[in-house]
């Protein structure tokens, strides 16, 4: 039996505007309209015969022969479905079909201490959570280099960054360890841990096991939760078997309720879709939903219906044959970025090989071998200026760290270019670390 915190539990964690919110008038009252013989006069719905749209057809390869292309087609009470207002959390089917893959991937069950929040891609449903667990002025643990997309969330809040650095193998967590257990008595902890665990942008490191228990341990002990943001999960490509989530890995804790995961069909389906989604204690998903509520509404409901509509015609297995396919594809961009770094980099670079995601982190060695001096050597000037002069882009390590700083790291992204655009790319920027080096 899976024991979960209870709801009063977060009453601590919830921010001043979670508790200020109130559910919405209108869409509080949603869920009696589907009561047997109840008359609604409640919301301003548009009638759906004034909708042009009469069927939405859905053209895809298989995932398990790509020469083959399926057709789907959404209409009758599926389209009416998709056309009209729908429930703040998600279209239900498509939240069924979440609940049955979290349980497959992941070993949680639906009715175990937590639900699903469906957003406008996975940001949508991170924005809110940070906005509904974080005052402002407060610290917030995030992993250091951090996925720069999520800084100016917490920096809106004005928040205290306390950095955990990574390594290969993901969170250090002897560092977070001395961090927390070195806290001024006086002054709060930190409440929240941000970490992006599979393929992390920008380092491109996955978490061991070993680390998630440590991280997961210490969240207990000095009472964090975890937003697990995962975009990557699905994208991992690494030789040894790939290791358990924080949200699977709390079913060892003696309570569930920690972890807060965000997972994303953006790598996976289509970007363009925007549909992401949250997975947590009922009382976090209560509160993004009232955000939602008053923000947006609501994420789409024709792209829920078109996301539903792909995904139960293919069924979990196939679903997951897809992914395999996604994930082998970038390993062979991986592949190809590699050798050709090792080709024209080696002795100008240094990185540890990714075995997830999209993304090379790799430190310029801007001195020569011999050079002396101690001062940390700094990519920034180096891409925004001399690698564009000689036109190739790429962004300096320096904006994925939540404190500033100097940093040689540079990121790169090999998801789209072909073979001969990755090689130019990397012969430019051997010339402008040669040039730096003065040779």
């Amino acid at each position: 039996m899976v024991q979960s915190l209870p709801s009063e539990f977060y009453s601590d964690f919830l921010s001043a505007t979670a508790k200020a919110r109130k559910p919405s008038p209108i869409r509080g009252l949603y869920p009696l309209e589907a009561r047997p013989g109840m008359i609604s006069l409640l919301a301003g719905k548009p009638n759906s015969a004034t909708f042009p749209l009469t069927s939405v057809q859905i053209k895809a390869r298989s995932p398990t022969d790509p020469e083959q292309e399926l057709t789907t087609e959404i209409a009758g009470k599926a389209l009416a479905e998709g056309l009209q207002y729908g429930p703040t959390a998600g279209l239900p089917n498509l939240c069924e079909w979440i609940f049955g893959l979290q349980e497959r991937e992941h070993g949680r069950k639906k009715g175990e201490g937590w639900r699903v929040s469906v957003g406008s891609g996975s940001q949508d449903v991170i924005h809110k959570a940070i906005l509904a667990l974080v005052n402002p002025g407060e610290p917030v643990l995030v992993e250091s280099p951090v996925y720069a997309g999520i800084l100016p969330t917490f920096e809106s809040l004005n928040c205290e960054f306390v950095v955990v650095p990574t390594d290969s193998q993901g969170i250090k967590s002897s560092n977070l360890r001395s961090t927390l257990e070195n806290w001024p008595a006086s002054k709060p902890k930190p409440k929240v841990l941000y970490t992006v665990p599979y393929g992390g942008n920008p380092t491109g490191m996955t978490a061991s096991k070993e680390r998630r228990q440590e991280v997961l341990a210490l969240a207990r002990e000095h009472n964090f939760l975890i937003l697990e943001d995962d975009p990557y999960y699905y994208l991992y490509f690494g030789s040894a078997p790939r290791p358990p989530s924080y949200f699977s890995l709390e079913l060892e804790q003696p309570e569930v309720g920690r972890v807060i995961r965000f997972d994303s069909l953006s790598k996976i389906l289509s970007s363009g879709l925007r549909i992401g989604f949250a997975c947590g204690p009922e009382a976090i998903m209560n509160a993004i939903d009232m955000h939602t509520a008053v923000a947006n509404l609501q994420t789409s409901s024709l792209t829920q219906a078109i996301t539903f509509a792909l995904l139960d015609s293919w069924g979990y297995d196939n679903f997951k044959a897809h992914t395999h396919t996604v994930s082998q594809f970038y390993k062979g961009k991986r592949d190809v970025f590699e050798r050709l770094m090792k080709k024209h980099l080696d002795g100008l670079a240094q990185w540890d090989t990714p075995e997830a995601g999209m993304f090379f982190w790799f430190k310029l060695l801007l001195k020569s071998p011999g050079t002396e001096g101690t001062e940390e050597e700094d990519s920034e000037s180096l891409i925004r200026t001399k690698a564009l002069e000689k036109g190739v882009l790429a962004l300096p390590g320096t904006v994925f760290l939540p404190d500033g700083g100097k940093t040689a790291y540079v990121r790169a992204a090999f998801s789209l270019l072909d073979e001969a655009d990755v090689e130019e790319a990397i012969k430019r920027l051997r010339e402008v670390v040669l040039e730096a080096r003065g040779a």
